[in-house]
């Protein structure tokens, strides 16, 4: 009789933490990929109050996301590059807030990609200026254990999933 392996000892991929930044919300989400299968592992969001200065928001972001890195321990990380707004506050904001993100994986130690929002899109949904209902109906669709998703998460699942079809992990799991 062949003995059944253990989960952990013949997990070979990689575990990746997708990122959504934004000031308001940031949506995160998790999924294993080895030997060239998604397996959908977590999602939620990180908040922070209008109310709080700009600075006490950017830090709960940060934390919020150290929180995420610790609790699901993922090897990597992903995230979308910002896009340039019309109104350059806001624009200037989501850097700020899309800085603070990315330094919660970095100071992890984390190797991160970083993934235009189109190649995101084309990456899940196939066209690169899908909708949001779009995003979230391939991503229900990639990840079919995901439970109801908000746009923020799905669109992190989405940068998740980019991450595990462009990132460079071959090597990586050759050699483990």
């Amino acid at each position: 009789m062949t003995p059944i392996p253990d989960p952990i000892k013949s997990f070979v991929g990689v575990r990746i933490l997708g990122l959504d930044p934004g000031l308001r919300t940031t949506g995160w989400g998790i999924v294993d990929f080895d030997r060239g299968k998604l397996k959908y592992v977590a999602h939620g969001l990180v908040t922070t109050d209008a109310k709080d200065p700009l600075a006490v928001r950017l830090n709960n972001l940060f934390e919020g996301i150290q929180k995420v890195i610790t609790f699901y321990g993922p090897t990597c990380a992903a995230l979308e590059e910002v896009f340039v707004n019309a109104n350059p506050l806001s624009t200037l904001k989501l850097g700020m807030a899309r800085g603070a993100v990315l330094l919660a994986p970095a100071h992890a130690g984390l190797e991160v990609g970083e993934y235009a929002p189109n190649k995101v899109k084309k990456s899940v949904v196939g066209v690169g200026h899908a909708d949001k209902d779009q995003m979230i109906a391939m991503v229900k669709l990639l990840l079919p254990r995901c439970p109801q998703v908000t746009s923020d998460s799905a669109d992190a699942l989405g940068v998740a999933i980019c991450h595990a079809h462009h990132g460079n992990f071959n090597a990586r799991m050759v050699g483990s």
